[in-house]
């Protein structure tokens, strides 16, 4: 069973050469290793959980040299979705690699820039992995009411066959809308009456109708996905969203810590959405999403009670009409045309920007082909479409760049070129610009609502076959063979489909030889971090005390000061270049305290000069802060 490859254990110390899944325990140990054991790293916590887990952070940087508050920083956050272990896992052996690599450029990396991780965000959600029963659980431990009745986590999954782990019960119904994929007999579609097809199951996650109020497994433990808590593209009304933005201890621990850390110059998150395999393209969309379609059809199952909560209309069997409790835990009624927040709906038509900005795309490619060179990883398997993420936030509204990856990728035969591809390669270059948006440089907004694009939120593509491919042909046991049930009340029906935890975590024995990539990585993208220096100075003395100070500034690093996205948004502070001497002093040039908006990287450069008046032999000082690029300062003798 596909669960066992992944090496589930709850052992607190383990050696560095073992792989394995670790509990919060042997997290929290295996931290205060690494952190006890090494003179860069530091050990806090950002705050606790729901259920009483410390969110652990560490700083990593060798603290001799410049203030680590005044320099560039790389935030890494992992296991925002409480079934993403591997997140976790990737940002502890990128912890290690960075405290224990004798690799001259990564110490010179930590002398001069600081590397926060944030390894385990969700650790209420990531400690379901090691129950006695498991089940794929991206949500926090935040007692939630789901299906709106007024009682919270009374309806979870049950484990009827008593293989310790919840999959998916089909269930015999000529109304059915699902079919047995003619492809593969593991696999469920839904029936397409227009190719004259018709349904024979309906779906179900397994279990039974606790409640009994007519629905199976509506109301399990937890919570809110914190990855969907974040502060852009909010999905507002969304059950698993929580109450508001930002709403959970975990979330806002650290939005308290980043909007604290304004030195952080760039984010890497480790998650079920990704930006790294796949670069934005041109028009600065993300990858179309992709879904499991199984899971799509078990969650289906209620979503009426989502959308109305627990009295059903007359048409769906009598009740009480559209009443309902709240609005999934304790909010207010959700009474269409009375919403709190109704201005950001997106049903309201003010849309949040979605699209990365033009001027910015030629960073995401970079970072993109880099961590395809390290990491080896080529193809994703599910790829969630983002909304409300932490990564969204990073760019959209903190104005860096932001990337997140799910951390491994399915394995992939090469591919043949298509005729039609090859036609595409050749495809002459004015043709190609031709076909990019023009006007200037922006952050855009998505497609309309109903004008959505293939593959994109709701439509988003099923990646069952591709994932079952992909893992027999790597020898993973993804998937639990149908199994006959004699269910109490649904009468005769069938138990089966991906386990838990196999599609978005690969086979522990990968964690060692993944993580030391990644650790790679994250030392590759510090480097790329913005980072500004006195270039250049000279000193004209044009005699009476007169004299012309001249200085360049150098961007030494890969990404601007700010992004263009940064300069719209206005979320990144200008570069600040200030003269240490009295503003009457300045008799002409620039100002005192000069601006600049924007510093591309790669060694560009910017120069200052103001005319002064002062004492021969005197001293003046060159300030340079850069709010993401850290400091510089020079010290001049007036001769």
């Amino acid at each position: 069973m596909g669960v066992i490859a992944l090496t589930l254990t709850s052992v607190a110390v383990l050696p560095a050469q073992t792989a394995a899944y670790l509990d919060f325990n042997g997290l929290t140990r295996e931290l205060r290793s690494l952190a006890g054991g090494s003179n860069l790293a530091r050990l806090r916590s950002l705050g606790t959980s729901h259920e009483g887990r410390d969110v652990w952070l560490v700083e990593i940087g060798n603290t001799a040299g410049a203030p680590i508050e005044t320099r560039p920083g790389l935030l890494v956050v992992g296991n925002l979705e409480g079934d993403h272990l591997v997140g976790s896992a990737l940002a502890l052996e990128t912890i290690r690699y960075l405290v224990t690599t004798d690799d001259e450029g990564v110490q010179q990396v930590l002398a001069e820039q600081v590397v926060y991780v944030v390894p385990r965000l969700n650790p209420d959600g990531a400690e379901a992995m090691f129950n006695a029963v498991r089940y794929d659980r991206t949500r926090n431990g935040r007692a939630f009411d789901d299906d709106n009745d007024g009682r919270v986590d009374e309806d979870p999954p049950e484990d009827l066959n008593g293989d310790g782990i919840i999959t998916v019960m089909r269930v015999p119904d000529p109304s059915g809308s699902y079919m047995v994929h003619p492809d593969d007999a593991r696999l469920m579609k839904k029936a397409d009456p227009a190719e004259r097809e018709s349904g024979a199951y309906t779906l179900h996650w397994e279990g039974r109708d606790s409640d009994g109020d007519g629905y199976i497994n509506e109301d399990g433990a937890g919570g809110v996905d914190l990855n969907r808590n974040f502060q852009h593209a909010y999905p507002y009304w969304k059950r698993d969203a929580g109450p508001h933005m930002v709403s959970e201890p975990e979330s806002r621990a650290l939005m308290d810590f980043v909007i604290g850390h304004r030195n952080i110059g760039a984010i890497l998150t480790f998650g079920h959405s990704d930006n790294l395999v796949t670069a934005p393209d041109s028009r600065g969309e993300l990858a179309d999403a992709s879904v499991l379609d199984l899971s799509a059809f078990a969650d289906a199952s209620n979503a009426d009670i989502f959308d109305q909560g627990v009295f059903r209309t007359a048409q769906q069997g009598g009740g009480f009409g559209g009443f309902f409790f709240g609005g999934g835990g304790g909010g207010l009624p959700r009474l269409r045309g009375a919403q709190p927040g109704r201005d950001n709906d997106p049903d309201s038509g003010r849309r949040p920007a979605t699209t990365v900005n033009r001027a910015d795309l030629k960073y995401f490619e970079a970072v993109s082909e880099a961590y395809r060179e390290i990491t080896g990883i080529e193809k994703v398997g599910i790829n969630r479409e983002p909304e409300g993420a932490f990564f969204q936030y990073g760019y959209y509204q903190f104005g860096v760049p932001s990337f997140s990856t799910q951390g491994w990728g399915l394995p992939q035969a090469p591919a043949e070129e298509t005729e039609e591809e090859a036609e595409q390669e050749e495809q002459p270059p004015a043709q190609a610009q031709a076909e990019r948006p023009q006007g200037p440089p922006r952050s855009g907004q998505g497609p309309p609502r109903g004008g959505q694009q293939p593959g994109r939120g709701e439509d988003a593509q099923g990646v069952d076959a591709a994932i079952l491919e992909a893992m027999d042909a790597a020898g993973i046991d993804a998937f639990v063979e149908w199994n006959p049930y004699a269910h109490p009340d649904l009468g005769d029906v069938e138990i089966g489909g991906f386990g838990p935890y196999v599609v978005t975590n690969p086979p522990a024995q990968q964690l060692p030889e993944l993580g030391r990539k990644h650790g790679e990585f994250v030392a590759r993208l510090a480097t790329m971090l913005p980072r500004v220096t006195i270039a250049d100075t000279e000193v004209t003395n044009h005699g009476g005390g007169v004299f012309t100070v001249r200085v360049e500034i150098e961007n030494t690093g890969f990404f601007p000061t700010s992004l263009q996205h940064g300069v719209v948004s206005q979320s990144v502070q200008p570069t600040m270049v200030q003269i240490q001497v009295s503003p009457d002093a300045v008799l002409t040039g620039d100002a005192k305290t000069s601006m600049v908006q924007k510093l591309d990287g790669s060694g560009s450069r910017h120069e200052f000069s103001w005319v002064i008046q002062a004492r021969q032999g005197s001293s003046v000082e060159i300030r340079v802060r850069s709010q993401k690029g850290g400091t510089a300062t020079t010290t001049l003798t007036l001769r």
